[in-house]
């Protein structure tokens, strides 16, 4: 089967809906609100999307008590959180955590809790890791794990944790303490997670378990890009418009050449971006072999962009770029954020080098 990079009529329905909510539940000067609060998270809006909507089963298959779609419904859905930088857990829990638990081809009743968004749950590994760079930092012995994890994302608000634990995949409810880090990114934390004396179910050892980390991860940054993109699109729609109607000399900002060129420049970019990460999730859906490849591509490439399109965002817009109360700095400081997560962009184009063989 050939690579599809297209929007289906469904796929676009999708958008439509998961657009629709965010529009309600999801208002800049909302999200600015919730993080001078220091209540990051908005449950009530990761409830309506994971529950009501079926956002985080789209993955799992109807007979796990999902919805049977693929990782192309997922990337869509993470464009539109990327477009409203949204404060749920649908990283940690719907992506990492749930394509951990489905490569271990278990049929555990934690899937469809997680389909159902009455369970979230969080993969308990830093979030700078790529498949070659994790090492696990938690012991076991007779089912019971001791150790520290930092910066996991959406830990906190995590009921149960997929811990990599000696050469085991160990699920724990219970027996972990979690210390929430001041993080950049205003809109996903991270945290440090301690496990003393916690009791896990093992769900994968040895190789199977090896196996379904490093699925986890790569299909984290294969669709990861897609949230990039969804954040580097809002910010060139918005600067435009912005440019538009902001005057100068008696005539748009934005008829100015120089401004022209650089918002011609990010829409190249932007066009680049699409196909990358278009490509990551189609292949992931298809579990086409080249996956490792096209995500390694789909991060060396959007991670960047995304912060370059925040970036011109916040120049763009000029003095009311720089403040508080405009959210470009919302969404320059999760672009910043992603450009480290599942691996840096270098690290993603050394990856190429050794899949393709390329020389040092």
């Amino acid at each position: 089967m050939t690579a599809d990079l297209l929007y289906s009529d469904v796929e676009d329905d999708l958008r439509a809906s998961v657009r629709a909510l965010l529009a309600d539940h999801c208002e800049p000067s909302a999200l600015l609100k919730r993080a001078e609060s220091g209540e990051p998270y908005d449950l009530k809006l990761w409830r309506a999307l994971a529950g009501d909507l079926g956002a985080a089963g789209l993955q799992v298959p109807e007979d796990r008590g999902g919805h049977g779609a693929s990782a192309r419904e997922i990337a869509l859905v993470l464009e539109e959180l990327g477009r409203s930088v949204a404060p749920v857990p649908f990283l940690g829990s719907a992506v990492l955590a749930t394509n951990a638990l489905l490569a271990t081809g278990t049929d555990h009743e934690l899937l469809g809790k997680l389909a159902a968004g009455t369970t979230t749950a969080a993969l308990a590994v830093p979030l700078s890791s790529t498949p070659d760079t994790f090492k696990s930092t938690v012991e076991v012995a007779d089912g019971v794990l001791t150790g520290r994890v930092g910066t996991v994302a959406d830990a906190s608000v995590a009921d149960v944790l997929v811990v990599p634990a000696g050469d085991g995949l160990y699920l724990v409810d219970s027996g972990f303490t979690v210390s929430e880090l001041v993080s950049l990114d205003l809109t996903r934390r991270v945290a440090d997670v301690t496990l003393s004396g916690a009791h896990g179910t093992l769900i994968a050892s040895g190789a199977a378990a090896t196996e379904a980390l490093t699925a986890a991860l790569t299909a984290g940054a294969a669709l990861l890009a897609s949230e990039q993109l969804g954040l580097a699109d809002w910010c060139l729609e918005e600067t435009v418009r912005y440019l538009k109607g902001r005057y100068q000399f008696g005539r748009p900002v934005g008829s100015f050449q120089a401004l022209k060129h650089r918002l011609a420049d990010l829409w190249l970019e932007l066009v680049s971006a699409r196909a990358a990460a278009r490509y990551a999730a189609d292949c992931l859906a298809r579990q086409d072999p080249d996956l490792p490849v096209a995500a390694a591509v789909a991060q060396a490439l959007c991670s960047d962009i995304a912060v370059h399109a925040a970036e011109e965002c916040v120049q763009l817009h000029a003095g009311i770029g720089m403040t508080w109360e405009h959210p470009a700095h919302l969404y320059l400081k999760r672009a910043k954020a992603n450009q480290i997560a599942l691996g840096t962009a270098g690290r993603h184009r050394a990856a190429l080098a050794t899949l393709l063989d390329l020389p040092g």
